[in-house]
C-alpha cells in the first residue's frame, strides 16, 4: 500500500486541468515503484539487476496495455475520461520497441495511476495495480 508523501494535494478538479503527459510522469513512476516493491516482497533472493529485468516484464508499454484492455470494463466514468484524455495525447516520441497503440494504451494506463495517486485515491489505486501485477500475463 502506498503512503501518502505528497506536498500537495490534488482536488479531482485541479488534476483534471494537469497536461495528461504530466500525470503520465506521476504514473510511471508511482507504478515502477510498486513494481519493483511487489516483485522484491515475492522474491527477496532476486538480486538488483533480476529485480529490474522481471519488473520490465510488467511495466513495458504491450504489458500495460494488456492490462487496460483487461481494466477498461471496470473503470469509473471519470477513470475512463482520464484514462481516454492521455491515450488520446499526442507525445512527441514513440519508444521504438513498441507499438504505437500498445504505447497510447500504456500512456493512457500512466495517466489514470497519476491522476488517482495525486488526488490521493489510495484504495482505488492499489485495486488497479495490484490487478495490473496479479493477472496471468505477468506470471512468469
Amino acid at each position: 500500500m502506498l503512503q501518502d508523501y505528497r506536498e500537495k494535494e490534488f482536488t479531482p478538479k485541479d488534476a483534471r486541468l494537469l497536461n495528461p503527459l504530466q500525470l503520465a510522469l506521476i504514473g510511471d513512476a508511482v507504478y515502477e515503484l510498486f513494481v519493483r516493491n511487489y516483485i522484491l516482497a515475492n522474491n527477496i533472493e532476486l538480486t538488483a539487476h533480476k529485480i529490474h529485468v522481471k519488473a520490465i516484464g510488467y511495466v513495458k508499454a504491450k504489458s500495460q496495455s494488456t492490462i487496460m484492455h483487461l481494466l477498461e470494463e471496470e473503470l469509473t466514468e471519470e477513470e475512463s475520461y482520464i484514462f481516454k484524455r492521455g491515450r488520446n495525447t499526442k507525445s512527441a516520441t514513440v519508444p521504438k520497441n513498441a507499438d504505437v497503440r500498445d504505447y497510447r494504451m500504456a500512456t493512457g494506463f500512466e495517466t489514470l495511476i497519476g491522476y488517482l495517486h495525486l488526488i490521493g485515491n489510495y484504495e482505488r489505486l492499489n485495486y488497479i495495480m495490484n490487478k495490473a501485477v496479479t493477472t496471468e500475463l505477468n506470471k512468469k
